[in-house]
């Protein structure tokens, strides 16, 4: 009912009615899942002509281990025996048979946490594969005892022969949180590759190490010592890798539809077509971070070396396990990982009584470890709580991870990223096709570590 109707003379013009006379203030459309994108905005490019990237290094004559994989069968994990073969001791048995007779003979065996897996006396020779849970190796140390040789997680393994990530040594193991191990022994390995030469392979394995230097690359023959005796000087050169790796651009892509009297009538204030193609690159940069985070052919958490992979002592992120990431690698830059992984490692920092440093990026202050910048992520995963945390060395010049692009295309308005018109159609519909080009390299293993299993949801109680 109206005022009038109830009696009540207005005295102004009500508003309803003014605004018949006035405009309103707008806004540019917003998004919300613009983030930081910290990584494409620290990563050094280089522009790749022709489309491909070619990483040149020296020969690498090692077998460089790899994880095993595990299916799930009814909810238990069960080995998936072609992936045994990453296990440098299996590398040239090609027989899917033998993997598979291997893996049989296998037992899962389960461990509470803290409980011991093997002893530093422990006399039968096993291969153990670790299935679920984290498992220290342990020594006994000059002076403290249980000096940590290394934590391994899930696809992980030890064992007492062979070539592995651990020195062959005395050692203990030990069950870090709830554990399943498949234990395979050494009699049972060679019963199955008796016809195979399971000891030709160990042989070669450490006739290889011999010619190797401690990254695995050919060595390059020297005399280094005193000349009082006019020693012979060896002749040598550097052998190059036969199959260099190359990294082919990657592309996202999406066709914009806009209707003609859409981009003809309606642009004030803001141009439609300039708007639609903005917000449209905006979600295109978005899929560049994530595929270069999380793709398995190039992304950077499918792209580090298995002895770059290391886990958590106990759960959340701690300053030991930093140090231990950063101490992989000379001149880490960065190291990134999701807002929650960087909360959890500040409770841990808090509860020690260590306040970290912060630096400088781009005019803002980010929290830093021993000077490394921690940069946030939010496309790094976290699955069932656990996520990781990325380091990385950057720049050809370092052999480090460089990202990849090509300049100068065709209707580019950035770099490696093209809006180009294709059509009208009958109906009026203008078509644009936008091209986002880009990919990662890592130049050598080390320039890249992952400290993994990340538990981000422990909070004091």
């Amino acid at each position: 009912m109206s005022e009038e109707a109830k009696g009540q003379v207005r005295i102004s013009l009500p508003k309803e009615q003014a605004r018949q006379l006035t405009t309103t203030q707008k806004t540019r459309p917003m998004m919300e899942s613009i983030s930081s994108r910290n990584l494409l905005k620290v990563l050094p490019w280089v522009n790749v002509v022709g489309g491909f990237y070619r990483v040149n290094r020296r020969q690498i004559l090692e077998i460089r281990p790899n994880l095993v994989t595990f299916t799930d069968d009814n909810g238990q994990p069960k080995i998936y025996p072609p992936s045994l073969n990453q296990i440098p001791v299996f590398r040239t048995v090609q027989d899917e048979q033998l993997l598979t007779q291997i893996a049989e003979k296998a037992e899962k065996v389960e461990f509470e946490k803290d409980a011991s897996i093997k002893s530093q006396d422990e006399n039968s020779i096993m291969l153990y594969l670790i299935a679920i849970g984290k498992v220290s190796l342990l020594e006994d140390g000059v002076y403290n005892n249980d000096s940590v040789i290394v934590t391994l997680g899930p696809g992980q393994y030890f064992a007492d022969f062979g070539k592995n990530v651990e020195e062959v040594r005395k050692y203990m193991a030990k069950a870090k949180t709830a554990v399943t191990i498949f234990k395979i022994s050494e009699d049972d390995i060679k019963t199955i590759l008796a016809d195979d030469h399971l000891e030709d392979h160990l042989n070669e394995l450490e006739r290889l190490g011999k010619l190797t230097n401690r990254k695995g690359e050919a060595l390059i023959n020297m005399y280094s010592g005193l000349h009082d005796d006019e020693p012979s000087i060896p002749g040598t050169y550097v052998a190059y890798d036969e199959a260099p790796r190359e990294y082919e651009l990657y592309s996202s892509q999406t066709i914009l539809k806009i209707h003609s009297k859409v981009a003809d009538l309606h642009n004030n204030p803001y141009n439609q077509t300039h708007e639609q193609i903005r917000l449209t690159v905006e979600e295109l940069r978005e899929k560049q971070e994530y595929e270069m985070i999380n793709n398995k052919d190039f992304g950077l958490l499918h792209s580090a070396d298995f002895r770059q992979r290391i886990h958590t002592k106990t759960g959340p992120p701690t300053p030991d396990d930093l140090d231990e990431l950063l101490s992989k690698r000379r001149k880490t830059k960065y190291i990134f990982a999701h807002p929650r992984a960087i909360a959890a490692f500040l409770r841990e920092c808090t509860k020690r009584g260590i306040y970290p440093s912060t630096v400088e990026i781009d005019g803002k202050e980010v929290v830093a470890w021993r000077g490394c910048p921690i940069l946030t992520s939010n496309k790094i995963p976290i699955v069932n709580g656990l996520t990781s945390m990325i380091a990385i060395r950057v720049g050809e010049e370092d052999q480090g991870v460089v990202g990849l692009y090509q300049m100068a295309l065709p209707d580019e308005i950035e770099p490696s990223l093209s809006v180009r018109f294709m059509s009208i159609d009958e109906k009026a519909i203008i078509s644009y096709l936008i091209t986002n080009y880009y990919s990662l390299a890592v130049l050598v293993p080390d320039a890249l570590g992952i400290l993994e299993n990340v538990e981000v949801g422990v909070h004091e109680s």
